[in-house]
């Protein structure tokens, strides 16, 4: 007798062993046909997997989107499948699941075009018609290695070569074609959806490594109807009109180059946008009772040891040896300097919480192909805070992190907020009890904030869980960008102590939170939210005054002084050009205001305003002018935000 126990509670028996397709026809003829894979004790098997003991068990469906994703996962193998039966002479490599859609790799001598990809899909929609049977195989190592050596997939005779002794090694048929997966997958190539697109060819070295062959790698999207493949390749577009490398370039903030791969040249206008951030941050956490500190980007390899990057995170390290033999680390964290200010002095229970915070810059190697703008780079800003309290204070100050990060987003149009929580990674420091009483002390907090949230299991910091904050964009994207954790690690390990009432020395808790997370992704995430159009306060050029001919240089220099003493940045157009012209040049710039200005404008003491976006325009008095610069261009605070 099998017993299977369903979401709900609900149990039903079967005499023998039994598959879960068999399961879902004892539920519904309706829940059998919408089917896709189950769930079986907390693992995704394929709907003919046999079950012979009592189990949970869960029908996954479409709608789900877990069942989505092994929607795309088939999704990719058959366009491995198309790939060879076009192209025989091409090489399989890996093909997974990613945001979105999919993406495989192959090995061809001769590049894939944009012609190829149509003739490709045209491929992939042939074999789900003809509704080709999916099958799964456990092979020997051994035969599985040699079997692909002699048809000649190489590559995927070195990854099973790489896979741990006590693993399976598993293969899926698709028909007569088969490729090496862990699974699960449909029960058919019919059962894929025809909802999908192949969108882009690129370039990507074996395993991530240069000095691995050059594969070449085809992305693809896939969904669940064709409207949302049409909703999905809408935003898509708009994407990449807002792609803030473009927009970046049009509008002079920043350039990369190779000399310094990963790291971003900032120039004068960006270079404004990301002080306009610091400074708006700075006001925040000012009046939010932290304490600014700065701290050395270089450190001995001895405390990167005691903290423990060392062992977990030194293959993102850039390291140096010194003439006298030191090795020293740039820092891809700023929380052992951190660590280091607290340690200066003796603390009392008082003095907590305490709150550090410090712009600092960071350094993470990062492989060149994972590199993408400001989105990516190797050498980044962190608007980081350490808090120092006690047990009893975590839940306290989680929720003002929390209306402070919801608060700052809110000044930037940000208003659709997730939180995810994350609890302990396999590759960590500390013992179980330490991550125990972590996890329990930040969920109870996460729970406070009676916000929505998600649990991401296993993707906590290596010395702590943590809470990402996930915000949408204008065009229905999602972010992460602020972060807070939970450390009793490495106050630990850094030996930072207080004194508490009672005379003993204890360690503190250590919140670690970041509220952009990254200054330079943010501005990337910014500018394409905005489309390059940021608001008033924060653009870094906010007016330009636009004389009508060279007649009126003075009196334009004149508007140009009131705006300067109103602190409202801007710029003087003197070229002898057309109005029209310098009106298209600026807009194409983004400039939030035109101010106009000639005979009229002279002999009356006022301007004519042109506001970015809006086709009419008004002539006010330089008082009045400078009066709705100061309202519109000011930078907001939380408190009026929340009025």
């Amino acid at each position: 007798m099998v017993n299977i126990t369903l979401l709900d509670g609900k149990k039903i028996s079967f005499s023998e062993k039994v598959t879960g397709l068999d399961i879902a026809k004892k539920i519904s003829t309706s829940l059998a046909k919408k089917a896709l894979v189950i769930k079986v004790d907390n693992h995704l098997k394929d709907l003919s997997s046999e079950i012979s003991k009592d189990a949970t068990v869960e029908i996954i469906t479409e709608e789900d989107d877990r069942g989505l994703e092994v929607i795309r996962h088939d999704t990719a193998h058959i366009l491995a499948m198309a790939v060879q039966e076009l192209f025989s002479d091409t090489q399989v490599t890996i093909g997974p699941v990613i945001e979105n859609g999919f993406y495989y790799d192959f090995s061809r001598k001769k590049p894939f075009t944009e012609d190829d990809l149509e003739k490709i899909e045209k491929k992939m929609l042939e074999i789900i018609s003809r509704n080709e049977i999916t099958t799964r195989e456990v092979w020997d190592r051994k035969k599985a290695i040699d079997h692909f050596k002699k048809i000649g997939e190489h590559y995927k005779a070195e990854i099973i070569e790489s896979i741990p002794k006590n693993e399976e090694i598993s293969i899926y048929y698709h028909g007569k074609w088969h490729d090496l997966c862990r699974g699960p997958h449909l029960s058919s190539t019919g059962k894929i959806s025809k909802a999908f697109k192949l969108t882009k060819i690129a370039g990507a070295y074996w395993r991530g490594d240069s000095k691995n062959e050059m594969l070449q790698r085809i992305y693809g999207t896939s969904w669940r109807s064709k409207d949302e493949l049409d909703d999905y390749l809408k935003r898509l577009e708009e994407a990449e009109k807002r792609d803030h490398r473009k927009l970046g370039k049009v509008l002079d903030f920043f350039h990369f180059q190779e000399e310094s791969p990963g790291s971003v040249f900032w120039h004068e206008k960006g270079w404004q946008l990301f002080q306009s951030l610091i400074d708006f941050m700075r006001h925040q956490q000012l009046i939010s009772g932290y304490k600014e500190i700065n701290t050395p980007e270089i450190l001995d390899k001895s405390l990167w040891e005691k903290s423990g990057h060392w062992e977990k995170f030194q293959e993102h390290m850039y390291t140096t040896t010194t003439p006298d033999e030191r090795v020293f680390a740039i820092k891809p964290m700023n929380c052992p300097g951190c660590v280091q200010v607290f340690n200066q002095g003796l603390k009392s229970y008082r003095d907590l919480p305490l709150k550090l915070s410090e712009f600092g810059r960071v350094h993470r190697y990062e492989t060149s192909g994972s590199l993408h703008g400001l989105m990516r780079v190797r050498s980044f800003t962190q608007d980081d805070a350490h808090i120092f309290c006690t047990e009893n204070q975590i839940t306290e100050e989680t929720l003002k992190v929390t209306k402070l990060i919801l608060g700052i987003y809110k000044a930037f149009g940000f208003e659709n907020v997730l939180l995810k929580y994350s609890d302990r990674p396999a590759k960590r420091v500390g013992d179980d009890r330490l991550w125990d009483k972590a996890e329990k002390a930040l969920l109870e907090a996460v729970k406070a904030t009676k916000l929505k949230y998600s649990i991401n299991k296993g993707e906590g910091a290596f010395y702590g869980p943590k809470i990402e904050f996930v915000l949408k964009d204008s065009i229905g994207r999602d972010w992460q960008c602020g972060t807070l954790q939970v450390d009793f690690n490495l106050p630990q390990r850094l030996e930072a102590f207080y004194v508490d009432q009672d005379g003993i020395k204890k360690h503190p808790v250590m919140l670690h939170r970041a509220l952009f997370g990254s200054l330079e992704r943010f501005i990337g995430i910014l500018i394409e939210n905005y489309a390059g159009k940021l608001p008033s306060w924060l653009s870094p050029v906010q007016v330009a005054v636009l004389p009508i001919s060279e007649n009126f240089d003075n009196y334009a220099k004149k508007i140009s002084n009131e705006l300067n003493k109103n602190k409202i940045r801007n710029i003087i157009d003197l070229k002898s050009e057309k109005i029209n012209y310098k009106v298209r040049e600026h807009s194409i710039s983004k400039i939030p205001y035109l101010m106009i200005c000639g005979a009229q404008e002279e002999k009356d003491n006022s301007v004519t305003i042109r506001k970015l976006g809006d086709e009419k325009q008004e002539t006010l008095s330089i008082h009045k002018a400078m009066d709705l610069m100061m309202k519109d261009c000011s930078v907001p605070t939380i408190q009026e935000l929340s009025h």
